[in-house]
């Protein structure tokens, strides 16, 4: 009766964990709602009615009725002669001369999805539009008229690219002359140089500022394991320390130490300011209502005489985090620029671990293939560690006659039980924690490829083979709606595709070839695990599934191997379980 009530506990404890872990999923990566007509919607989205903003993990509008609205302002906005156009490498879109901002900016090698027709990704929107996100660089100004944001600056130059500079002018008919020049490079790093020349009688003061303004509605998801929100190299690091939902409560944070760079990440996504470095600024986040954030950098007061002209020069990253890129630009001088992928505590082994996949990667051409690799590797190294285990094992089913002696000899004295079997591990040498060393070595590795996944926009939207076509995504394919043949989508917990099942079958091959334990419950919850897991890792990425089922599959192969060497342990296991057998054939007929 004890061992029943104990099973039932472990099934309750199970289905606990299942449906807490969706729980758990659904509150961290909530699912928009299925919307209205979106004719229904676009009034209220154009009158901007305050609503929960639904975020995905790559982030961007999930409202038809904003993603509509956008479309038909880019369409409009767009078509302004009062635009100089921007064509690099990497970035495309243009410059709005009218309050001198960059706020039409798409990122040429990155796609919306995986069709290969979506169009690239949309990084900068102009304000008033539902994406709002953009770049402005301007003056303020004491006794002095400067330019502001409906100022319409005269431009040289165009398009602006790679050595091909633009330059704005705007004279205050005042006898000061304000000029912006603009130069790209052929990443992501936008250079403004912002001058003020004064010829007029008597010195002016000004404070050049840059700033980033954009709506956190297409925001990616702010986790604990990954940050998306405000950032910025402040003192001796990078601060992920503030979400927007803290910027909106306090209104304004300024985070403590210099400011070397400022701005607002997503998951894959960066804008960033980074101001001169020799000069003293001001920086901060502000949160100014109706979803809307502010990232400032205001210079100190300049001092300009008559005939004189000050200039600061302040850079922008807009682009994505290619790890390669934001490598070079801190070798180049932006300091902690690659630290602004949330690496976390694990750094010190997801860095090695996405070097290692870029390097299988550009031999074999597929990241699949490159992560069964991985796998390969790591298991091969931790094969001299896997042998140690099988010993271990060995030694531990030698002992098993003994053991079963002393649990009989002092069944009715727990203590004295342990004592005895402590003592007999030490006076044979064994250590019964030896088969936990490899699981213990491969979780920081598991969670190390498990973020390199999720952060690293190498693996966005890469295939594998047939229907994996995005490795950093869960399995599309889900066994309840026949692989997408019934119209329903499965809740989370029972989205249980192809990879899902693969790993429970190859885990719970795995648990069979483990020395069962003597306890029946915990056998009983040996049996459950492999299933629980299953439906635990059905949203994972699909990368993450691939290496666990690659890693079971090897672990198979490995211990049949080491079964072949330890031929003790193998004839153990089969006398154990002739015994079971046995054992349950005893108890069912004395029951019949």
């Amino acid at each position: 009766m004890s061992n029943q009530r104990n099973l039932f506990l472990a099934v309750v404890l199970c289905g606990l964990l299942l449906f807490g872990w969706d729980a758990a999923i659904n509150y961290i990566y909530p699912k928009p709602a299925i919307p209205a007509k979106v004719e229904a919607t676009t009034a209220a989205a154009a009158d901007g009615d305050a609503k929960k903003v639904v975020r995905t993990r790559e982030g961007g509008l999930t409202d038809p009725a904003a993603e509509a609205l956008e479309k038909r302002d880019l369409a409009t906005v767009l078509k302004s002669p009062q635009r100089v156009a921007i064509a690099a490498p990497e970035l495309a879109g243009s410059i709005d001369l009218v309050g001198a901002r960059i706020d039409d900016l798409t990122l040429t090698t990155h796609r919306q999805t995986v069709d290969k027709d979506s169009g690239p990704v949309r990084l900068f929107s102009p304000s008033g539009t539902p994406a709002q996100h953009f770049a402005q660089f301007g003056w303020v100004g004491s006794n002095v008229k400067v330019p502001d944001s409906t100022t319409v600056w005269q431009a040289t130059g165009g398009p602006l690219s790679p050595g091909k500079p633009v330059q704005l002018s705007w004279d205050n008919g005042q006898g000061q002359r304000f000029g912006i020049e603009f130069a790209i490079d052929d990443k992501y790093l936008i250079t403004a140089k912002q001058t003020v020349a004064n010829l007029a009688p008597g010195a002016i003061v000004v404070r050049p500022f840059a700033l980033i303004n954009r709506t956190s509605a297409t925001a990616s998801i702010d986790q604990w394991t990954i940050h998306s929100g405000p950032i910025g190299y402040f003192g001796s690091g990078v601060d992920f320390g503030s979400n927007y939902a803290d910027v909106a409560e306090a209104g304004k944070v300024t985070p403590e130490g210099a400011a070397r760079w400022i701005g607002f990440t997503d998951i894959y996504w960066l804008s960033a300011l980074v101001p001169q470095s020799n000069a003293e600024v001001d920086a901060d986040f502000r949160s100014l209502g109706r979803d809307l954030y502010r990232a400032d950098v205001i210079y100190d007061p300049l001092t300009v005489a008559t005939g004189r002209q000050i200039a600061r020069t302040t850079r922008l990253f807009a682009g994505a985090k290619e790890i390669d890129v934001l490598g070079g630009y801190t070798r180049a001088g932006i300091p902690g620029l690659d630290n602004a992928i949330d690496w976390g505590w694990f750094g010190v082994v997801e860095k090695p671990i996405h070097w290692l996949l870029a390097t299988l990667y550009s031999l074999v051409h597929n990241f699949g293939v490159a992560i069964i690799l991985l796998t390969l590797i790591v298991r091969g190294a931790m094969f001299p560690i896997a042998q140690k285990q099988f010993a271990s094992m060995a030694a531990m089913r030698a002992i098993q006659p003994k053991m079963k002696a002393i649990q009989e000899r002092y069944k009715d004295d727990k203590p004295r039980q342990q004592q005895e079997v402590m003592a007999l591990y030490k006076s044979e040498g064994v250590n019964p924690l030896a088969g936990c060393l490899p699981i213990l070595l491969q979780i920081p590795i598991f969670f190390g490829l498990y973020k390199v996944l999720m952060l690293s926009i190498d693996m966005r939207h890469k295939p594998f083979a047939l229907w994996i076509h995005d490795l950093s995504a869960p399995d599309p394919a889900h066994i309840l709606n026949l692989f997408g043949l019934l119209p329903f989508t499965p809740p989370s917990f029972l989205a249980i595709g192809v990879l899902a099942v693969l790993l429970g079958i190859t885990m719970f091959l795995t648990f069979r070839l483990n020395p069962q334990a003597m306890d029946p419950i915990q056998q009983q919850m040996f049996a459950i695990m492999p299933w629980v897991l299953m439906f635990v890792m059905a949203p994972f990425a699909a990368g993450l599934l691939i290496y666990w089922i690659t890693s079971n599959i090897l672990t198979l192969a490995q211990q049949s191997y080491l079964y072949s060497k330890h031929p003790q342990l193998r004839a153990q296991a089969d006398k154990d379980k002739t015994d079971r057998d046995r054992a349950a054939a005893r108890d069912a007929k004395a029951k019949g």
